[in-house]
């Protein structure tokens, strides 16, 4: 046995951790297919060199579980100190094996969420000291640095020379800078990081990054140089366009003055701490990038470029020495979500000039990008660079949609050269979504009087949290679609989920919740999903309402506003974070904004417990709503349900008794209202919709719905899948289904009484939209806002649920326990497919699967399975009398099974399938 992998729910990066309470987990992997942990023991020290020395700071002493996640250690953690911590495991036999020691890093815990001692209380009411003297009195336990700018609404450069006596053991910085900055030392990059700090409800919440900066360190002069553009903070227009600004619902900055906080935690091998703080000793001055607009339209002056400013030796005599600021209203919280990093390199695949002096680069894959640039010309030249995800018939950037015509021509960046050779650019605070970049005032040849460029290429930006998932199948179309879907969900996942990040970059709920399953095998989302629950909470108004959007960058109204299928994330997140992750470190921070959303839900009941107010099933012919109170009803039941499961966990009884008798009544309600059971009709029961009172109506939606959200009583669950099947079928294979139903219509082809994939393979063939293979066809590499074809955003996410369905019916892999820890094969023997392969990075280990009957007999197909340590599969054959010879890995032998399942321990097997 060995433990391959350890960490702390909830944090990505953990230089900073700012709670008294965390949660670990590990996983194992042993070749014994019988290995199981039977106890374990976590300790954590101050003292990395004998954990069990006095510098033990908890320990769970040795616990008789087989549990590997969610591992509660509450305890008052030190402040500003490396903490060290190991598991041991004991397994079979009584034998044991331990993990690597682990660290964290922790900030001020006591103080999480406080608001540090502003510049104003320390500069202009030094007297403060006194009104605030139990504050100020816990020194060791409180942010002691100051928020610092030089009052402008510009991006500036800030830097700090530092000299020490000694060199220290270990350095480690804690900064934030609004709306984002990028931290160098001496010189050099602090981190791979872009875009940080993550975006949120600035009033409320303003987040920290970690930085360990030991490495970095060098004898003599260290520079620390920090670059702070606007961001959503402080959002700049410019002469450009801005959306938030659009129309009547306006952006109101969340502050008029860029600012930058830092502490420098400076730890010797003696012991000893010292902490260097962001102060009026900082000098400041204007940036070289004179607009730094977050969609995507950004100016750089390089003639303004004071070079080396970041590195030791320069000069910063004419600099300004920082003013001490306000700052931000909200309080300081740990980035605990991975941060934002560039990821692939798109070289382009093509390029024109489509008239003198402009070049179109096709990058041949459309997705959220940061371009480079390397030109070179004559001091004062200015380069202008152009995104888009359309071309027009002449070959140039083009937006589609008249109402965002600003797009085409009024979001871009510029560039004044200084004139000294070879010059690159790429843009420090903001990024787009493009598959097209449009260079002007270039040429590629040294003649034409024009800067020449030499280079371009793109960087694809996104969440650093690990990729956990890969599927590919024989069928070319159908990877395509896959890579489609990958690179839209990967180009809108940041600090939080966007829909898009061209148009909008918003936060809008319910692609979280909608999304979850199939983005869990893009990233591991564990960490974005519990920050996102932090924008909900802060979000969150007085009256209980859970807005569309979190946090709320641009304020909405009407059912933009208030809708239970974007607000719904406030319930059903923390039950997903338990199902794929298995933890439930969010539940005692949530819950009671979940028992709030419940009572603010409870006063928008019809008839006597319907929910039929907000948007229905968005996206349905473009942007129609309609099945309001199948949909609307349906989630508030899932809410209610996850409300009572909460708490059960947190052992409210009384509260688990009340929700489950809501959810019942809702229950009952749903089936009055909606179930069609007397068989007149049709000669199965189904489920009508109220969108036309006095009429009934049975859709597929209306189906799925109420199936998937475990609706429809057990004597009645067959007629509503042969609804659902008819409905299907009469449709002519279309898709008949907005955004929400959609994933529900794709979730119930996944179920094993339905098993049709020919059905959801000859709707997302169709030759007119709704099709997915349309916008393929049309040589689309993301899917597009609506089912059209000149769509004004062609990197929107929402319609991307189907790619749940490809690996839960596809690849065929399905969690049944939290986490994975029992989950369920079922290969596409009844599909299309010859060949299928791909991956799932459970939380327990790595799941593959390889299914090929290309080159076997008959009917027969080869599957081979790896089922991780820790977790059990249940491998479903397509009937009774399926039979299959199975062989372990390892073992000479194998076994002939005959059934409808057989039961796979943790191993690597081979089989041989007849269905």
């Amino acid at each position: 046995m060995e433990i391959i992998r350890c960490g702390i729910h909830g944090f990505h990066e953990v230089i900073g951790i700012d709670t008294d309470e965390i949660r670990f987990f590990w996983a194992l992997h042993s070749d014994n297919e019988h290995a199981r942990q039977t106890a374990y023991r976590v300790i954590v020290s101050t003292d990395r060199e004998n954990l069990e020395s006095n510098g033990v700071c908890w320990d769970s002493g040795r616990v008789e579980s087989g549990t590997l996640r969610n591992i509660k250690c509450s305890t008052p953690f030190q402040s500003t100190t490396f903490h060290y911590w190991q598991v041991t495991v004991w397994y079979q036999d009584g034998k044991s094996c331990q993990s690597a020691i682990n660290e964290f890093y922790t900030s001020y815990t006591r103080s999480s969420r406080l608001l540090p001692p502003y510049s104003m209380n320390q500069t202009y009411m030094p007297h403060s000291s006194l009104i605030f003297r139990t504050w100020f009195e816990d020194e060791p336990n409180r942010w002691k640095a100051v928020w610092v700018g030089d009052g402008g609404d510009k991006p500036i450069y800030l830097r700090k020379s530092i000299q020490l006596a000694r060199q220290p053991s270990r350095v480690v910085m804690l900064a934030s800078g609004l709306g984002h900055f990028n931290l160098s030392v001496n010189g050099s990059a602090a981190s791979n990081h872009v875009l940080d700090p993550g975006w949120t409800n600035y009033h409320r919440s303003v987040q920290f990054v970690g930085y360990d900066l030991t490495s970095q360190w060098q004898q003599g002069e260290n520079v620390i140089g920090a670059h702070i553009g606007n961001g959503f903070y402080a959002g700049d227009q410019g002469d450009r366009f801005f959306w938030p600004t659009y129309e009547d619902n306006t952006f109101v900055r969340y502050g008029n003055e860029l600012c930058f906080f830092a502490e420098i935690h400076l730890h010797y091998a003696d012991g000893t701490h010292e902490t260097i703080i962001s102060d009026p000793t900082w000098k400041v001055r204007r940036s070289a990038t004179t607009l730094a607009n977050i969609y995507a339209s950004e100016d750089l002056d390089r003639r303004l470029y004071p070079t080396g400013w970041d590195s030791p030796g320069y000069d910063d005599g004419e600099w300004s020495t920082a003013k001490p600021l306000t700052g931000p209203r909200g309080k300081l919280s740990y980035q605990n979500q991975p941060p934002v990093a560039l990821h692939n390199t798109f070289n382009p695949i093509k390029r024109q000039v489509t008239r003198p002096g402009v070049i179109v680069y096709d990058l041949g894959q459309n997705s959220s990008i940061m371009v480079q640039l390397e030109v070179s010309g004559p001091s004062g030249s200015e380069v202008i660079v152009r995104y888009s995800e359309n071309l027009d018939d002449k070959g140039e950037v083009f937006m589609p949609d008249p109402l965002f015509k600003e797009f085409e021509h009024n979001v871009y960046s510029k560039v004044i050269l200084a004139g000294e050779g070879r010059e690159s650019w790429t843009p420090d605070f903001s990024f787009t979504s493009a598959r097209y970049i449009q260079v002007e005032g270039v040429s590629e040849s040294d003649n034409d009087n024009l800067p020449t460029i030499h280079s371009l290429n793109a960087r694809h930006v996104s969440s650093a949290a690990r990729q956990l998932g890969y599927l590919k199948t024989d069928k070319e179309d159908v990877n395509a679609l896959i890579n489609a879907c990958y690179w839209t969900f990967s180009s809108n996942i940041f600090s939080y989920h966007t829909d898009c990040p061209q148009i909008e970059k918003f936060g809008w709920l319910e692609v979280t919740s909608l999304l979850a399953p199939a983005t869990q095998y893009i990233r591991d989302m564990e960490a974005v999903y519990s920050k996102i629950l932090d924008d909900i909470i802060d979000a969150q108004e007085p009256n209980g309402l859970v807005p569309t959007m979190a946090p709320e960058i641009r304020y909405m109204c009407g059912p933009l506003h208030d809708t239970i299928t974007w607000g719904c994330a406030v319930c059903f997140l923390p039950e997903l974070i338990k199902r794929y992750y298995g933890s439930t470190h969010v539940f005692s921070k949530i819950y009671q904004p979940c028992v709030r959303y419940m009572e603010y839900m409870k006063t928008k009941e019809r008839k006597g417990g319907l929910i039929e107010h907000g948007l229905g099933d968005w996206g349905y012919d473009i942007a129609f709503g309609n099945h309001q109170a199948n949909i609307e009803t349906a989630v508030y039941y899932r809410c209610l349900c996850n409300v009572a499961m909460m708490a059960r966990e947190l052992g409210f009884t009384e509260d688990a008794t009340r929700y489950d008798d809501w959810a019942a009544h809702i229950y009952d309600i749903y089936n009055s209202h909606l179930l069609v059971s007397n068989k007149a009709e049709y000669p199965y029961a189904f489920y009508t919709s109220l969108d036309n009172p006095g009429t009934h109506d049975r859709t597929m939606v209306n189906q799925a719905i109420a199936l998937q959200f475990g609706l429809v009583p057990v004597e009645y669950r067959a007629d509503v899948f042969q609804a659902f099947i008819a409905a299907v079928e009469e449709s002519g294979s279309r898709i008949r289904a907005g955004e929400i139903g959609l994933k529900y219509l794709w979730s119930t082809f996944a179920e094993s009484e339905v098993d049709r994939p020919d059905l959801v393979l000859a709707m997302a063939r169709q030759e007119e939209h709704p099709s997915y293979m349309r916008f393929i066809r049309r040589g689309e590499t993301t899917l597009s806002e609506f089912w059209q074809d000149a769509c004004r955003s062609k990197c929107h996410d929402m319609l991307g649920t189907i790619y749940e369905w490809l690996y839960s019916a596809v690849l065929g892999v399905q969690p049944v326990g939290d986490a994975y820890s029992t989950w369920t094969l079922r290969p596409p023997i009844r599909s299309e497919f010859d060949f299928v392969e791909g991956e799932v990075e459970c939380p327990y280990g790595l799941i593959r699967v390889c299914f090929d009957r290309r080159q076997t007999e008959g009917t027969s197909a080869r599957l081979e399975v790896r089922v991780p340590t820790s977790t059990v599969c249940t491998l479903q054959f397509p009937s009774s009398g399926s039979s299959a010879e199975i062989r372990r890995n390892g073992s000479h032998e194998s076994k002939k099974v005959i059934g409808p399942e057989v039961v796979l321990m943790p191993g690597v097997y081979s089989c041989l399938i007849w269905p």
